[in-house]
């Protein structure tokens, strides 16, 4: 096909970042095509029926919190926003299983913090001075490992800040930048509860975020083209001029943009000097046929445990499992029994029996939230005219999130209006 003579915006990648960026182009009234090599738009996100256990599941169970504002716009636009459910109020539930512990964080709603001087809605075993390290993290002027500047250790670490940092960086927090986590901590903890809420879709990630997506997409005549691989991109004159997708060479017009929105690897491959991160961690998820007990929480955050976090959903109980790579290499079946030696202590079931199980081993699922590889992060523009990068391992000031992809993809959209209205301007 030919582009139009009016510009057409070429996404390549249908994950979020660039289902996000078609979303909103479209809004805006822009001519937009989606190139998706895979049969499956959505990228990590996406809800599939499994043979094995005979029930639909998730790549991996995402969570999302009610202050992320673009992920939630997202929704709304889509039509999907009543698809996420969660608490009224920013509740977390845990366990400890070594002594089997509850507790329940119960964070107020607004900003001022009086949480933390209430011994019922705290950490146990922590005290209201405990919670000032976190100060000091959240106003950091240097990308320095977290361990440099609070202690990792202590009840307030190893029951509240380890479980949320882990979940959220995909790395060891003791590691992990300190930059990203002060973004999290200015973006959650500092403004209160009311953008603390989790959420999650009990019917599906994917239907959630992606199907809807699609749908919508679909009404107003989008193209959404799957096993559309890229080969290359053709450079010349400072812009892209040509899109090879091996069985065609599709040329660009003056005002034609592409949005390149794959991962951080393919990107490093595709566009010549382009640094990106180049260390990644997996997430090991683990799905379970079973009815989770009545009145069971719909999410419960494990300590000293394999599990990690546990979701209680219809007719499943899924479990997720960061910077996982301790579990690549063992028998997957030893790895389900593992964690759901963990879930039958949490929910008291009989750790004898192992219902039908699902393993999802995923050894590249986000970049290594690092000091390090947080610099190699590069900015949605490129040394070319009509080239944006989006993805949430582009510089997004978050970690590999739903929210930063999704913010990645609003703002590849927007220079890429930008980049078109220039071309009109200088025609």
């Amino acid at each position: 096909m030919r582009s139009s003579d009016d510009g057409t915006i070429h996404i390549i990648g249908a994950g979020l970042a660039g289902l996000a960026a078609a979303v909103r182009l479209t809004q805006a009234g822009r001519a937009v095509v989606v190139h998706e090599a895979t049969a499956h738009p959505g990228g990590r996100c996406r809800t599939y029926f499994d043979h094995v256990t005979q029930m639909e599941i998730d790549n991996g169970t995402h969570l999302l919190l009610s202050g992320n504002h673009a992920a939630l716009g997202y929704l709304h636009t889509i039509g999907a926003a009543g698809l996420l459910e969660g608490p009224s109020n920013a509740d977390f539930d845990f366990v400890d299983l070594h002594g089997g512990a509850l507790w329940t964080v119960r964070l107020n709603n607004g900003p001022l913090p009086w949480w933390i001087f209430a011994k019922k809605r705290r950490v146990p075993q922590t005290r209201a001075r405990d919670y000032l390290s976190l100060m000091r993290v959240m106003w950091t002027s240097q990308d320095r490992p977290l361990k440099e500047l609070m202690a990792c250790e202590g009840p307030l670490y190893k029951r509240l800040i380890e479980p949320l940092f882990l979940a959220a960086l995909n790395l060891k927090p003791g590691n992990g930048s300190s930059k990203l986590a002060a973004t999290l901590l200015r973006e959650t903890l500092a403004i209160g509860g009311k953008a603390c809420r989790p959420l999650i879709a009990p019917d599906g990630i994917g239907n959630a975020l992606v199907a809807p997506a699609m749908r919508w997409l679909g009404e107003r005549n989008v193209p959404v083209k799957l096993h559309r691989s890229l080969h290359s991109l053709i450079f010349a004159n400072d812009r892209v001029s040509h899109l090879d997708f091996g069985d065609e060479r599709l040329p660009l017009g003056p005002n034609d943009t592409v949005i390149l929105a794959v991962p951080a690897y393919v990107a490093a491959m595709l566009v010549p000097g382009l640094e990106t991160p180049s260390a990644f961690c997996s997430i090991v998820n683990a799905h379970y046929r079973v009815d989770p007990p009545a009145g069971f929480p719909r999410m419960i955050g494990v300590v000293n445990g394999t599990a990690e976090w546990i979701f209680a959903l219809p007719g499943r109980v899924a479990v997720t499992v960061s910077d996982a790579g301790r579990l690549l290499e063992l028998p997957r079946e030893e790895v389900a029994q593992m964690i759901w030696r963990d879930v039958a202590a949490v929910m008291g079931l009989s750790p004898d029996t192992l219902p039908p199980w699902q393993l999802v081993r995923e050894r590249r699922a986000t970049f290594a939230a690092s000091p390090e590889e947080n610099a190699k992060r590069p900015g949605a523009e490129t040394g070319w005219h009509n080239l944006v990068l989006a993805g949430d391992w582009t510089a997004t000031s978050l970690p590999a999130t739903i929210e930063g992809a999704i913010r990645s993809g609003n703002r590849a959209a927007d220079l890429a209006v930008s980049h078109q209205t220039a071309n009109k301007v200088a025609a």
